[in-house]
């Protein structure tokens, strides 16, 4: 894991399980394992939920990687713990679950 990735680790974990896996030259991030958004290039990018429009209100809106759907880019630090518990609480809730394979 690089630095950038090391950070956001560190600045997300004291809330919850953070796992941060390597995926087509980027990365997945996830909360308590929800899907929550990509690092790509070494800047932080964040799905839109009612909680995170709210909370993130000066992040614009941009492309992560070519294909993709626009996500929130995050370019603030993660000094406010309050800020960053409020955020990955109200974004788990929002978040639908992990859809499950079907056996065949």
């Amino acid at each position: 894991m690089n630095d950038y990735n090391e950070y956001v680790y560190e600045s997300f974990s004291t809330n919850g399980d953070i796992v941060i896996k390597p995926m087509m030259g980027g990365y997945l991030v996830y909360y308590n394992g929800k899907l929550i958004g990509d690092i790509c290039n070494n800047e932080l990018f964040l799905k839109r939920t009612p909680t995170s429009d709210k909370l993130l209100t000066g992040s614009e809106l941009r492309y992560p990687y070519e294909g993709s759907k626009t996500l929130m880019y995050v370019f603030d630090s993660f000094d406010d713990k309050a800020l960053i518990v409020e955020l990955l609480d109200g974004m788990y809730a929002e978040l639908p679950e992990k859809k499950t394979k079907k056996a065949k």
